[in-house]
């Protein structure tokens, strides 16, 4: 059973980076952007941190407005984006996604990184393997994480890896 859950905790953080790096938030999407990865700085890292609070403040209203982000809740975006140095709320956006991909592929007890879509895939080999699972529920489970796999983009940056497992503990902490 602690394969299952550390799967599904793998799976979900996964499928909300897939999904968050291929199609940006709602509200980037009807500025005309799109989230991408991009090479970080310690800056961008020490901004994203100090940037958690005001973002956990204002994403029960992100998470309200879904597809239809007013520009009351855009401007606030654009606030808090400015407010921790970045010029922007899409270089925020982008900052995010890139610092999670990373984060996504660190292991939560050593702290070294495998590329997630690998880790993915030995976790569908693990559940492939395991007799354990009930067939219905590991249909799903496999259906699911090919799924994943597929929609996962690659690590462009790797040069972000060294980076984000320096303030790994810091990051973590903020996203509490």
């Amino acid at each position: 059973m602690r394969l299952i859950a550390r799967f599904i905790t793998r799976l979900a953080l996964a499928l909300t980076l897939a999904v968050g790096v291929a199609a940006a938030p709602a509200w980037a999407q009807d500025a005309g952007t799109e989230s991408k990865q991009i090479k970080l700085s310690e800056a961008q890292v020490k901004s994203f941190i100090s940037a958690q609070k005001d973002l956990t403040d204002i994403s029960a209203k992100m998470e309200k407005a879904g597809d239809k982000p007013d520009e009351e809740l855009q401007k606030e975006l654009e606030v808090v984006a400015k407010k921790h140095g970045f010029a922007s709320s899409e270089e925020l956006d982008d900052v995010s996604a890139s610092v999670s991909m990373v984060m996504a592929g660190l292991d939560p007890e050593s702290g070294e990184f495998t590329d997630p879509k690998d880790s993915m895939k030995k976790e569908l080999a693990d559940i492939e393997a395991d007799g354990a699972i009930p067939a219905a529920e590991k249909k799903l489970l496999v259906e699911e994480l090919n799924e994943a796999i597929k929609s996962m983009p690659p690590i462009i940056h790797p040069e972000n890896i060294e980076l984000v497992k320096k303030y790994r503990a810091e990051i973590e902490a903020a996203m509490q």
